[in-house]
C-alpha cells in the first residue's frame, strides 16, 4: 500500500528583511504540509542549516513544498543542485506560486526544462571566455592580461605626459594601460631622467 505523501514546508526570508516568515508559513498550512522549517538567510547560499537540516530528513515519498521558487534558492545553478539533492532522497517537490510539481508528469518536464537552459547558459559562458581569450592572444595578450610595455613605450608615455602633450588619461587609453600604471612610469621618469626603471604594470 503506497503511503500517502508526506509534506514538508520550508519557508526563507533574507537577513536584514523587515518581512517574516508568516505569510509563507500559512500558505504552506493552508497546503497541507506537515512540519514547516523556517529561515532567516540569503537566498545566494545553499548551504543554509535549516535547508540541509531538512534535506537530511526526507524520506522516500516526502514532498518538499515552497511558496515561491526563490524561496529556495535565488541562484539557478544552486536551485538544480538543491533539487537534485531533493531527488536523491526520493522525494518530490512543490512550488505553490509558479504551480510546479516534480510529483506530476508536466512538473518534471518544467524542470528538465530549467535544467536545460541553465546548461545552455553554462555552455555560452564558456564560449564567451573562449573567444575573449583567443582575442587576447591576438592582441598580444595571455590569459586575457596585456604584456608589459617595452622601455621605449615607457619613455614615450613618461615623456609626453610629462611635457604636457598628453594627459595621463590620454595616454591610458592610447596604450591600453590603467592610469595609475602612466602615473607610476611618469614618477619613475621625473626620479630617473629620460630612461626610467621598468614600474610595474
Amino acid at each position: 500500500m503506497t503511503r500517502e505523501p508526506y509534506l514538508i514546508g520550508y519557508a526563507r526570508v533574507s537577513k536584514g528583511d523587515d518581512q517574516s516568515n508568516a505569510a509563507q508559513r500559512r500558505a504552506l498550512d493552508t497546503a497541507g504540509c506537515k512540519r514547516v522549517f523556517e529561515e532567516t538567510a540569503s537566498g545566494g547560499r545553499w548551504d543554509r542549516p535549516k535547508l540541509l537540516e531538512m534535506i537530511g530528513q526526507l524520506r522516500d515519498g516526502d514532498v518538499v513544498v515552497v511558496w515561491k521558487l526563490d524561496r529556495l534558492s535565488r541562484s539557478l545553478k544552486d536551485m538544480l543542485h538543491i533539487m537534485e539533492r531533493i531527488e536523491i532522497a526520493g522525494a518530490g517537490f512543490r512550488s505553490l506560486t509558479e504551480a510546479i510539481d516534480t510529483t506530476t508528469a508536466a512538473g518534471r518536464m518544467m524542470m528538465q526544462m530549467v535544467g536545460s537552459f541553465a546548461e545552455f547558459e553554462r555552455a555560452m559562458i564558456r564560449e564567451r571566455t573562449s573567444a575573449g581569450l583567443a582575442q587576447a592572444r591576438a592582441e598580444g595578450r595571455i590569459g586575457g592580461r596585456r604584456r608589459k610595455l617595452a622601455e621605449k613605450q615607457r619613455r614615450e608615455i613618461a615623456e609626453s605626459v610629462v611635457s604636457g602633450r598628453k594627459s595621463g588619461a590620454e595616454m591610458a587609453r592610447l596604450y591600453g594601460v590603467s592610469e595609475p600604471t602612466v602615473s607610476r612610469i611618469v614618477a619613475a621618469y621625473r626620479q630617473t631622467g629620460p630612461d626610467p626603471r621598468d614600474a610595474p604594470s
